[in-house]
């Protein structure tokens, strides 16, 4: 009976005579050749495979990367505001190549006196501004950061030169450090810490004037190593303060001292628990590693509250181990309160999820961080591997989102009267889903965030989406009954004001982090809507989640590149995808695609005009024709109304006689005829690719849904055709009924075109309301 539906179908080509279907071969040919660039591999864009890195996306055979050990003495001093530290440095050169220098990262040097960053961008006067804004810009002497250098020597104690340039330092070695040796260097260092809630620092301290206390979050507060690649040699990009880090893995061996009434947690296991800890603390510890429900209090806010009067001139030193981690945070204050609770992993092993914060975080902390926390470990691990660090610490400072290894700091502060807003409540959580998942990408799937924010940035946002929506399936009473998660970003929705905006603050997803004019949508928005689209409408979950889990295990504790990710995702799941990187990431094209014109047609008696004239001017009678079936344009010359509701084989004799030829008694009386027959034409004014996704709706109330493919606009980039036929009158049409693919205009979506609001339609609507 399919073969009675698809001949029917195709008939609506054969009305045209060979001349008219000649020239639609050429225009589409024409069109095709436009659209080549889009749907063609990307070979001039990717660099070439090597022995490095495979085309397949995984590392190849002679993948390498660098170590850098560090064991440091730390010493923070409360009063004043500062850090001294010295560490010493060993650094394995696992390359092919011998290297005459190191590049060291000085990345406190954003804030020395007299950095170039605060001259490389354009500043401008405003008629009215904030008086701490007047002041910042106009009055203030500007803070004395960056680091002081005060030594570097090698492992014999001889000073070993060096040069700063901003933020990176040069160490030049005596002889060169050959290929698979290793060397040490010590540096000593300090520098004065910000205040993070005055100039928007990524690590520093809060001060608060009511008890005369801090809580510091410190991190990037010691010369890092930089990156030595096959991709890069040496990633020594300066750190202007968009374009985050790059970093090699190492072991980490860390003691840092503190006043002795602070409470400390750090990237890494506590080594001296027992000195540092009271017993009742101990015992408390030992309560939430077997608590795998809900969080143990480690230090209680009444404690916390009595320790904030106590400015102990004492001090205490905690001693932390870290293995295989690229970069160390910690963060301490006499303000904390401490809960813990364990994390069942699917490999059998256990991680905690910790959450530290002063009273001015609760009751929203208590309530909700540690959740937050074990919800991500379990939520990221599903997607990707299990977590593999000992901890994750979620640590509250005001205006904060960043993230390091084992330990991030988020924003969400109640009023303080302890109330607080839903928009409060899910931007702490999801600032702590964000962060906390900032552990699987960077600080274990290494990418280069220097140069690729969104490798991090959007890959992690895209994957917070994922496990926001099942925070709401976990957790239902912290959501609105009947509802999602407000997830601020991933919908396709969310992304269309900003793709449909001005193009000229608009840049591809593939350029440098410092060279965006919306850093937010850039890095983060448009790649997790791509990515969430890729999975929901392109590939499906079970292709995309396959392929998503291949990258991540390739490339955990490695350092991947944009084309390892692109590659891998094809390569776990024979979607050629080439067109979808193009289109969203490479360039700043838009999703628009909607319906331009629908014909109608049913079953004549009588061949077209079109062929009637061929006829008359070949002299040929309808028996000299093959046999066809013929259709007719509804309202147009050759319609009979008279034809309407009647079966195709009733009207068309060459039909009738086909059937009776080639089907059975049995199969004749089980075939549907279709009636009604219908061209479609789909436009696409937008420049990306994407399935054209249709609900088709007939006078049955009834509806059928078909997603063609994105290939579908291959051979022409402007407009497509689909035939449908069916037994049912088509009344409605509307593509992407769902808003799955981010469609900029919606009021070309629909057939029959729906009547749009006018804007002084809205304005009275508005005043009655």
């Amino acid at each position: 009976m399919n073969k009675i539906k698809y001949y029917l179908t195709a008939v609506v080509f054969l009305f045209a005579t060979v001349a008219m279907v000649q020239a639609q071969e050429k225009t589409e040919r024409e069109a095709g050749h436009e659209n080549q660039g889009k749907f063609r591999q990307m070979y001039q864009e990717f660099s070439t495979p090597n022995t490095y890195r495979s085309a397949s996306g995984a590392p190849g055979p002679d993948y390498y990367q660098q170590q850098a050990n560090y064991k440091m003495d730390i010493e923070l001093d409360d009063k004043n505001a500062k850090i001294y530290g010295e560490e010493t440095i060993t650094y394995i050169n696992n390359s092919p190549d011998d290297l005459e220098y190191l590049w060291v990262q000085l990345d406190q040097n954003v804030r020395e006196k007299g950095t170039k960053s605060d001259l490389r961008n354009s500043s401008q006067l405003s008629g009215a501004m904030q008086a701490s804004e007047f002041a910042g810009n106009h009055l203030s002497a500007g803070f004395d950061g960056g680091f002081k250098i005060q030594f570097v020597k090698d492992a014999s104690g001889k000073d070993l030169p060096y040069t700063i340039n901003q933020t990176m330092m040069r160490i030049d070695l005596p002889t060169a450090l050959k290929s698979k040796d290793e060397v040490s260097f010590s540096i000593k260092w300090w520098y004065n810490i910000p205040d993070h809630t005055v100039s928007r620092a990524r690590s520093g301290y809060e001060y608060f004037p009511k008890d005369g206390n801090r809580a510091f979050v410190i991190a990037q507060f010691f010369p890092r190593m930089a990156v030595y690649s096959d991709v890069e040699g040496w990633q020594n990009h300066q750190f202007w303060g968009s374009g985050e880090f790059a970093l090699p893995f190492g072991d980490y061996e860390v003691n840092i001292t503190v006043p002795a009434d602070h409470i400390l947690d750090a990237t890494g296991v506590l080594q001296n628990r027992k000195d540092v800890f009271s017993k009742e603390m101990m015992k408390r510890y030992e309560k939430a590693t077997k608590s795998f429900d809900e969080p143990v209090l480690i230090v209680t806010q009444k404690e916390a509250e009595a320790a904030e009067k106590s400015f102990s001139e004492k001090k205490k030193t905690w001693k932390f181990k870290a293995e295989n981690v690229r970069d160390y945070g910690f963060a301490t204050s006499r303000k904390f309160i401490w809960d813990m609770q364990n994390v069942q992993l699917s490999n059998g092993k256990t991680s905690m999820a910790v959450s530290l914060y002063p009273k001015e975080g609760n009751p929203l902390w208590e309530e909700y961080s540690t959740k937050a926390v074990a919800h991500t470990l379990r939520s990221f691990s599903a997607h990707t591997f299990d977590y593999p660090y000992p901890k994750a610490i979620s640590v509250h400072a005001k205006n904060q989102g960043m993230e390091y290894p084992m330990i991030c700091w988020n924003y969400g502060r109640p009023n303080e009267d302890g109330t607080y807003s839903d928009r409060v409540k899910y931007g702490m959580i999801s600032v702590i889903i964000h962060e906390v998942g900032h552990n699987f990408f960077p600080m274990i799937v290494n990418s280069d965030e220097r140069q690729w924010g969104w490798m991090d940035e959007g890959l992690d946002t895209f994957m917070q989406y994922v496990a926001e929506q099942e925070f709401g399936e976990t957790f239902p009473a912290a959501i609105a009954p009947n509802t999602k998660y407000p997830s601020r970003r991933g919908e396709p929705s969310k992304i269309v004001p900003y793709m449909a905006g001005d193009q000229q603050y608009i840049t591809p997803i593939m350029a440098n982090p410092e060279n965006v004019f919306q850093l937010g949508n850039n890095a983060y928005g448009k790649p997790a809507t791509a990515l969430n689209i890729l999975r929901e409408t392109v590939m499906g979950k079970e292709l995309f989640d396959h392929a998503f889990k291949t990258y991540a295990n390739r490339w955990k504790f490695k350092h991947p590149t944009p084309e390892d990710f692109f590659r891998t995702m094809e390569d776990a799941s024979a979607v050629d995808l080439d067109y979808f990187w193009r289109g969203w990431f490479y360039t700043t094209d838009y999703v628009d695609i909607g319906v331009k014109e629908v014909k109608k047609f049913q079953v004549s008696t009588k061949p077209p005009k079109q062929i009637r004239d061929v006829m008359e001017q070949r002299n040929l009678k309808l028996e000299d024709l093959p046999p066809l079936v013929f259709l007719a344009e509804v309202d147009g010359e050759d319609y009979d109304a008279s034809l309407k509701g009647k079966n195709p084989s009733e009207i068309s004799k060459t039909l009738k006689e086909y059937m009776m030829d080639n089907l059975s008694a049995a199969e004749r009386a089980a075939v549907k005829e279709p009636k009604f027959f219908y061209e479609v034409t789909f436009n696409k004014p937008g420049g990306i690719p994407m399935p054209l996704i249709v609900e088709y709706t007939y006078a049955d109330g009834t509806t059928e849904n078909i997603t063609y493919p994105a290939e579908i606009w291959r051979m022409s980039d402007k407009e497509v055709k689909r035939v449908v036929s069916s037994q049912k009158e088509l009344v409605g049409i509307v593509v992407d009924p769902k808003a799955e693919t981010a469609d900029i205009d919606t009021t070309n979506n629909s057939w029959p075109m729906k009547e749009q609001e006018s804007g002084f339609d809205k304005f009275k609507g508005n005043i009655k309301k």
